[in-house]
């Protein structure tokens, strides 16, 4: 029953985001649709047929790449290179994240391999997974909880793929150069939101 009545409160919460994001992007399109009458009236419907277009091409580069790169990361789990990266994560994670269980201390490395290899779709359940294992049942997000939520959202980038398949789709002659810059910045990031959590989060 308990399980009943949460699934419930979740589906309604997450009609109302889905809601609230329709309509700011409604807002957004009639706003984009009124200035571009008061600006330039005869561009209005060569700028829609243009963007639909644009659109559709954008997603079809898009999924090609992504098909290319989602057949390289299940070769890697295949493989069971994405396993052995989990297994490397294990002392950080358990210096990093002090007190915890080995089950939220598994989530978490999952969590950290997963986002490092672009696998979105294995790091959100466990990320939800370690975060539920360190919840202490209080209602306050413990210091453990805010270093996952951090890492996770600064998460170090060894396959770019989204940004990748943009700058291919954009007709870069080097896509895959973003690659060590990528892996630069998100490195400095988590370095950096690591010690801002160690340092004010109590």
């Amino acid at each position: 029953i308990q399980f009943s009545d949460a699934f419930v409160k979740y589906n309604a919460q997450s009609r109302s985001i889905h809601l609230n994001v329709n309509a700011i992007f409604i807002v957004i399109l009639v706003t984009s649709v009124i200035m571009i009458m008061v600006v330039s009236p005869d561009a209005v419907v060569g700028a829609m047929i243009t963007g639909g277009l644009d659109a559709v091409t954008l997603s079809l580069k898009m999924l090609a790449i992504y098909a290319v790169w989602t057949s390289v990361l299940k070769i890697m789990e295949k493989t069971g290179i994405n396993k052995l990266l989990t297994r490397a994560f294990l002392p950080l994670t358990r210096r990093l994240f002090k007190g915890e269980n080995d089950k939220a201390i598994g989530y978490i490395t999952l969590n950290l391999a997963s986002n490092m290899l672009g696998l979105g779709g294995a790091a959100t359940p466990a990320g939800i997974e370690a975060i539920k294992e360190m919840d202490k049942g209080d209602g306050r997000a413990t210091k453990n909880m805010v270093m996952l939520t951090v890492i996770a959202a600064t998460s170090i980038q060894l396959l770019p793929a989204t940004v990748i398949s943009l700058m291919a789709s954009a007709g870069s002659a080097a896509p895959s150069a973003i690659i060590l810059p990528s892996i630069i910045s998100t490195a400095v990031s988590t370095l950096v939101g690591v010690i801002l959590t160690a340092v004010f989060v109590k």
